[in-house]
């Protein structure tokens, strides 16, 4: 029995001397050494006492070896566990004992602590940091490039994703191989991915974007990376010449798009730039296009799943909608909670099924249960409809619905009117406890630089616009929305700033 994942990804590249990754620094590392690596890494794996089923979490800044460990869980059965290196130790400490990896690898800076929280004493903690020197490495080093990677079955997890953990109690996605690896062999098609292109990283690797859509594709076509630490406008900027693809989030653009330097010459050599993660404003796309000749590529995508929709390769990629399913996954829009989908152009809750959804939440078959249907379908919790054209809009998600004195309101249709007013730059629209209609509407404000809000002419666009029940009750200005690591704006902390408005306490 082969194993699919590693076999398809890596197997071929075991003398491919072409470049793989480069770094900030200069240094580089062929398909062929970080084939080699991975088998290193393997061994040494094994040597810690891990086999097939168990469990690796990671928790380090971006490097070679990063990845290399990624590999060689694949390589081994293993199921990796990255986690979000802005986790505080008392949130880390949840992923361990919820998920009971056998080994934790993580910050030299943090181990000592780590080891002193632990309560479990047969945890191997090993540091790794972004230098690629930790004790982790020293263990490597030493071991023979001979690991022969395990014989798996398609269904078996080859990691655990946990989502964000906004609202309650954060759960772990269990993705299989299959999963993995159908995503990568329909966006490479899609996408036009090759050996030719060179693809600038600067997304965090514990994500499911900067981690399987980003290095899985890769791999599979045998392209190159520029691999950054994170995002700097400046290393960016200088980076891009040597650019043939782009994968990034919402304020990667707007930020790019602030610097004068960022213009047409500077992307000359640039094919596709693609966003995600979160909604990218039309605005964005028209002065995107204007400044650089490219159109963004919009997708869809969850930790569930990975890729579900994407803008055409070939085509209209039309702002506002996140395009098409993709070969082999159906999306449907269904009235929530009902076995029945609603017309076309309605909105209701967007389901997903095909092989790139996941096997279930770690250790909740309850929550598994109520997200997963029988007929394989998930309940991805976002609001959408359907247009006349087939392309998917998506207005929000369930959990962000406002209702108000009965009436449904749909954040985004109220963000849309807002930021195409004058000076908006952009907006987000939360309910929050009312007496009378249970949720009242409110909206916060993010200026354009150099531009000033009248809020009484804000409330006058409104009228003209929107239906009464939908009009904010109160307009607040901010200097700019809260965001989480991958750009994706925390509506529950607007709404906790500003549970008490209308309330008495």
């Amino acid at each position: 029995m082969p194993n699919p994942l590693f076999d398809t990804l890596l197997a071929s590249h075991r003398v491919n001397e072409s470049n793989f990754l480069k770094d900030l620094d200069g240094n580089t590392c062929s398909y062929a050494i970080f084939f080699e690596n991975v088998l290193r890494t393997a061994n040494a794996l094994e040597n810690c006492g891990l086999k097939r089923g168990d469990r690796l979490a990671i928790q380090v800044e971006k490097s070679f070896q990063s990845l290399e460990i990624y590999m060689a869980c694949v390589a081994s059965g293993i199921i990796f566990l990255p986690l979000n290196t802005a986790y505080t130790i008392n949130e880390v400490s949840y992923f361990l004992e919820d998920a009971t990896p056998k080994v934790f690898i993580c910050d030299p800076a943090q181990k000592t602590e780590f080891i002193a929280k632990t309560t479990n004493s047969k945890l191997l903690i090993y540091s790794l940091a972004a230098n690629g020197t930790g004790s982790f490495s020293n263990l490597v080093v030493e071991q023979p490039a001979n690991f022969k990677p395990v014989d798996l079955d398609a269904h078996d997890v080859a990691a655990l994703l946990y989502t964000s953990g906004t609202t309650g109690r954060s759960k772990g996605a269990m993705l299989t191989h299959r999963n993995l690896l159908s995503n990568a062999e329909i966006l490479v098609e899609q996408w036009r991915i090759t050996a030719d292109d060179t693809l600038l990283h600067a997304l965090p690797i514990f994500h499911t974007h900067g981690l399987f859509v980003a290095v899985n594709t890769t791999l599979l076509a045998g392209s190159s990376i520029i691999f950054l630490p994170n995002f700097k406008p400046d290393t960016v900027i200088n980076n891009l010449p040597k650019t043939t693809i782009m994968m990034g989030v919402p304020t990667f653009y707007t930020r790019l798009l602030d610097d004068p330097r960022f213009n047409k010459n500077l992307v000359k050599n640039v094919r596709l730039f693609i966003s995600g993660s979160a909604p990218l404003l039309p605005e964005t796309h028209k002065i995107f296009e204007t400044r650089t000749g490219h159109y963004i590529l919009e997708r869809y995508g969850m930790t569930e799943t990975n890729m579900n929709t994407s803008n055409p390769f070939e085509g209209e990629r039309r702002a506002g909608t996140v395009g098409f399913p993709l070969p082999d996954i159906k999306v449907r829009i269904m009235k929530d909670g009902q076995e029945a989908e609603v017309q076309k152009g309605e909105v209701g809750m967007i389901e997903v099924s095909g092989p790139n959804v996941f096997k279930g939440y770690w250790k909740m078959p309850e929550k598994t249960a109520e997200e997963l249907r029988d007929n394989g379908f998930l309940i991805t919790g976002d609001l959408g409809y359907i247009d006349e054209d087939n392309y998917l809009h998506i207005v929000g998600r369930k959990k962000d619905l406002i209702i108000s004195g009965g009436y449904n309101i749909y954040p985004k249709e109220v963000e849309l009117v807002l930021d195409d007013l004058p000076g908006v730059l952009e907006s987000a629209v939360i309910g929050v406890p009312h007496p009378d209609f249970g949720e009242a509407v409110i909206a916060v404000l993010v200026a354009s630089p150099n531009s000033n809000i009248d809020i009484s002419n804000v409330h006058a666009k409104l009228e003209l616009n929107l239906a009464k029940y939908k009009q904010p009750k109160k307009l607040f200005l901010i200097k700019s929305l809260p965001r989480n690591t991958m750009g994706k704006v925390q509506k529950n902390l607007l709404r906790d700033t500003h549970k008490n408005l209308f309330m008495t306490v």
